[in-house]
């Protein structure tokens, strides 16, 4: 977000011919600094961070987001589906179950479209509301609330922690710190387990842990991932929102000045400074802004938002929250600190005339693609074909004169059943005249095909030796077609070459 905006008075210049309001993202105040503990914080590149908690609006949809994700992770794993587990990625027999759809390595393609899907909704809402996704549904973002409120449980509120830090190790100390190290190892752990419940059947994996019988890859996602989670979200926090996560970088691709993010709004807090609730700011020439610096101090990264938008936000709207209490406290009007474009704030714009300029050309233009490739998907997985078939030659024997005036053929299909009841097929060839199909091995043409499974059939395909054909390959398609009582057919066909030898 951009605007323009003039710069702050020089030092050698009258303080009294300073403009109402200070602009963002440039230098720091000069008429009211801020005090010394938060100018410390704000010039030190990133000290120890002690969030205060805050109740309000987005903290509400930030715990609503928390229950909804983390119940469907956790949970997840536990469904049953037609006496299986509902959601498994089965790596090892290359098969993903997804309720009652089974997917294949050869449905790989489902998988780039959903990708495509993400990155199309990540330019959306991005170009929306800025970095959505981080407050409220990143797994870093997440975690972090919870390990925060363990350790708001266990250590009490920002105060309480800091006097917690600064006092000398004795016992007291240490049953607080050994306390909280072991629920957050206790949560990390759940994590992790849980996590490679989505690659092995869960209901089976507390009796493997019992008797340490775990495979290597599961031991060692499993340590890596309870790992992830404790150091990130308990120990390295905000480090990985300001310094590792890409999307904080790039974000400001995807942003223009009619994009909704967290924003103060400078012109009405400018010139910021302390007073009495009983004095008429205005005729002291201050804007709604005290200088509290509660919406530093509730911060998950430590930002000042009154700097202006910067990468390290990540849109959890806590600043929000405390200043519209602070705001209530002295009788101001709320938002002072709130969603808003930044056009909106440098036009004085109404949250209404704001909201119409949010649907421009570009987002319109993702949200038709996202439509589009989405309604793809759902289409193609929908009319999804549960049969497949590839054709493997037998190069060892290319073809072959046998009893009965036959020249014959042989080779080996791979058959597919994706779905969850057995099917019946019945083979057929064609392209030559008088070609004929059977299994190599009994002689039929019929057989069943087990559920949510991959078969190889060997079978020989014959043509009679007077049939007129030149010497050499002649194609010819294979087909494979379900026998159903309910007249529900599933056909799969793939080309060959049938050999003719001299």
């Amino acid at each position: 977000m951009s605007s323009e905006a003039p710069k702050a008075p020089e030092n050698g210049q009258d303080q009294s011919q300073a403009p109402a309001w200070q602009p963002p993202r440039l230098e720091k105040q000069v008429a009211a600094r801020a005090s010394p503990q938060l100018e410390k914080i704000l010039e030190d590149g990133h000290g120890r961070i002690y969030a205060r908690s805050v109740k309000g609006k987005f903290d509400n949809i930030r715990i609503l987001m928390i229950y909804f994700t983390q119940i469907i992770f956790y949970g997840l794993p536990w469904l049953q589906w037609n006496g299986r587990q509902a959601v498994l990625f089965d790596l090892g027999a290359r098969k993903f179950y997804l309720f009652g759809m089974v997917l294949w390595p050869q449905d790989v393609i489902y998988l780039a479209v959903l990708l495509i899907i993400s990155a199309y909704a990540l330019f959306l809402f991005t170009a929306i509301a800025g970095r959505l996704f981080c407050g409220y549904a990143c797994p870093q973002s997440v975690y972090t609330k919870i390990m925060m409120w363990i350790e708001r449980k266990v250590e009490g509120d920002r105060v309480q922690r800091i006097r917690l830090d600064e006092q000398p190790w004795n016992f007291k100390k240490f049953r607080i710190k050994f306390t909280k190290h072991s629920l957050w190892i206790l949560f990390s752990l759940w994590t992790g387990f849980t996590f490679i419940g989505y690659f092995a059947p869960i209901r089976e994996l507390p009796g493997h842990f019992m008797a340490l019988t775990l495979g290597p890859w599961q031991w060692f996602w499993f340590w890596l991932y309870s790992g992830a989670t404790l150091s990130f979200a308990g120990f390295l926090r905000e480090s990985i929102c300001r310094y590792a996560c890409p999307y904080a970088r790039f974000q400001s691709a995807m942003v223009d000045d009619d994009t909704f993010v967290v924003s103060y709004d400078y012109v009405r807090g400018e010139p910021r400074g302390p007073r009495s609730k009983k004095v008429d700011h205005k005729e002291k020439g201050l804007g709604d802004c005290i200088n509290c610096s509660l919406c530093v101090q509730v911060c998950p990264t430590g930002i000042d938002i009154r700097e202006g938008l910067q990468y390290m936000c990540i849109g959890c709207g806590a600043c929000a929250d405390v200043c519209n209490q602070v705001m209530e406290k002295m009788g101001y009007e709320q938002d002072l600190i709130r969603y808003t474009s930044g056009r909106a704030i440098s036009e004085r714009l109404t949250q209404a005339e704001a909201r119409k300029r949010m649907f421009r050309p570009r987002v319109l233009i993702y949200i038709s693609l996202l439509v589009i490739v989405t309604g793809v998907l759902i289409f193609s997985m929908l009319t999804r074909d549960t049969l497949k078939m590839n054709i493997i030659r037998d190069r060892g024997l290319l073809g072959r004169e046998v009893a009965g005036g036959l020249i014959e053929n042989v080779y080996r299909l791979q058959l597919v059943n994706t779905a969850e009841e057995p099917i019946t097929i019945q083979i057929s060839a064609e392209g030559i005249a008088n070609i004929l199909i059977k299994r190599a091995d009994n002689g039929k043409d019929m057989f069943v095909l087990p559920p949510a499974s991959t078969e190889q059939i060997p079978v020989v395909v014959q043509i009679p030796y007077d049939s007129g054909l030149a010497n050499g390959m002649h194609p010819i398609t294979i087909r494979a077609q379900s026998v159903s009582e309910d007249n529900r057919k599933s056909v799969a066909s793939d080309t060959s070459n049938f050999y003719v030898p001299n």
